[in-house]
Order: structure tokens, then C-alpha cells, then sequence
């Protein structure tokens, strides 16, 4: 009897770590697990006004960059958790060492000499409507040309009066 109750934890817990990751909004990217046993969840009646301060560097040339994939699965969190896509108000301020991910894939290969990984990424947040705002200061002070960037991403005067501007709006503040 001892035997068998070992046999169904270990059932029992293999299978919780085995569940599948879902992207209900961002399509590739930000996978999530539905967590059904929550008892916190999303709101499905707000809107979620949300500014994001980005400023992660890549890991590696060749790999996703973490900040803007967990932006990802902050869409799709919410998404899963029953909000309307059409209620996620997100904003990004990207800066310092992730400035250099929105480098088009020219600039990026000569830097970097491997394609841009977050190409895609950036094509999917765009669709689902976040505004991706880059620091001009950051572009400055890293002599990135601002000529050179994708083309989802627009230029602010600095991080810093994105997210105060968006903070006064009546944004929350996440930092990846």
C-alpha cells in the first residue's frame, strides 16, 4: 500500500511538471501554463493600463531577449486569464543595454554578426497593439543610429519621461 501511494505522487507530480506552454495572444513567443486552480487572477472587467520599463540587455547575441519575452507572457497571462486583448493598454520604455535589441538585422548582424532574434517579437507586440518607445538618450549614449532601428520601435526624449508621463496617466510601473 505504501508502495502504491509512492507510485501516485510521483504520477502525480510528473504529470504537474508537465504541462504545455500556451500563447492564447503572442503567437511563438511568452508561453505561459494555464494555472485552472489560481484563486488570484486577471480581471476580465479592467482595463489594464501598464508602462514598462525595459532595460535587460541580451544574454547572448543569438538568444531572445528575456525583458521583452516576458512582455510577452504578461499579454499572455492576462489574455488566458479572460481579458479582452482590447483592454491591454501596454507601453514600453526600452533603454540602456536593451537598446541594442531593436537594431534592424542589418545593424545587429554587424554588431553582433548573428541575425536579430526579437525580429519576429517585435512584428507580434506590435500586432497586439503595445507602443514600443526606444530612449533617445540610450541611442545617444550607445551610438546607435536611430536610422537603423526596426520599424516598430519609435523614439521618446528618454525612459525617464516615458514612464513618468505614463505614471501620471494612471499607468502601472513594471520593471523587466
Amino acid at each position: 500500500m505504501k508502495l502504491l501511494g509512492i507510485v501516485f505522487l510521483i504520477f502525480i507530480s510528473s504529470s504537474a511538471f508537465s504541462q504545455t506552454r500556451i500563447y492564447p495572444l503572442i503567437k511563438n513567443y511568452g508561453g505561459i501554463f494555464d494555472i485552472p486552480y489560481a484563486e488570484e487572477k486577471p480581471d476580465p472587467s479592467i482595463d489594464y493600463n501598464i508602462v514598462i520599463e525595459v532595460e535587460r540587455a541580451i544574454d547572448s547575441p543569438d538568444s531572445l531577449n528575456w525583458a521583452l519575452n516576458n512582455v510577452a507572457r504578461l499579454l499572455n497571462v492576462h489574455v488566458m486569464g479572460g481579458v479582452n486583448p482590447q483592454k491591454l493598454h501596454v507601453v514600453l520604455a526600452i533603454h540602456g543595454g536593451a537598446a541594442y535589441a531593436v537594431l534592424n538585422n542589418e545593424a545587429y548582424k554587424a554588431k553582433y554578426k548573428v541575425n536579430n532574434p526579437n525580429l519576429a517579437l517585435f512584428e507580434e507586440l506590435e500586432k497586439a497593439g503595445v507602443k514600443m518607445f526606444v530612449c533617445g538618450q540610450s541611442l545617444i549614449a550607445r551610438k546607435i543610429d536611430r536610422m537603423k532601428m526596426v520599424p516598430q520601435v519609435k523614439i521618446a526624449s528618454s525612459m525617464l519621461t516615458t514612464l513618468t508621463s505614463y505614471q501620471l496617466k494612471g499607468y502601472a510601473v513594471l520593471k523587466f
